[in-house]
């Protein structure tokens, strides 16, 4: 199983323009073929509801199509980084998949550091290149906090 394998750049990342991010530092699976369950630690600038980290989610490299999204109900502005688990993940443990983060509130967008990989292979640092996947359920219902 795959195991975490980068440690976190920043406690307020941000992308070369300054605009706030949600880094995924590390993934670890647990489970079985078609289904994982993903341990994903995310840095993100959360500040309140007005800036957080809203989902990450799990992409097909090749398709774009998304496979799995853990929805985060509230910032994380004081704890940071921090790991959330989801799934079913229905993967194959040899499966290239990009793991990546969404960041909501005012200004919602994709940005920050990528993993990509398998379950066999492990989780690298990748360039996110994939498709926006911003209208497709399921979708955050409101901020918590």
């Amino acid at each position: 199983m795959a195991e975490p394998v980068v440690e976190p750049l920043s406690t307020n990342p941000t992308d070369a323009s300054g605009l706030p991010v949600a880094d995924i530092d590390a993934v670890a699976v647990t489970g079985e073929a078609g289904n994982y369950t993903f341990a994903v630690t995310i840095s993100s600038a959360d500040t309140g509801c007005e800036q957080y980290s809203d989902w990450w989610e799990v992409v097909d490299a090749q398709s774009g199509d998304l496979i799995y999204r853990r929805i985060l109900a509230h910032s994380h502005v004081n704890e940071q980084p921090f790991t959330r688990s989801g799934g079913p993940v229905a993967i194959e443990p040899d499966q290239k998949v990009v793991i990546r983060g969404h960041m909501g509130g005012l200004q919602s967008h994709y940005g920050g550091q990528a993993l990509g990989g398998s379950v066999e292979s492990g989780f690298q640092p990748v360039e996110d290149s994939l498709p926006s996947l911003e209208t497709v359920e399921p979708l955050p219902k409101g901020c918590a906090f």
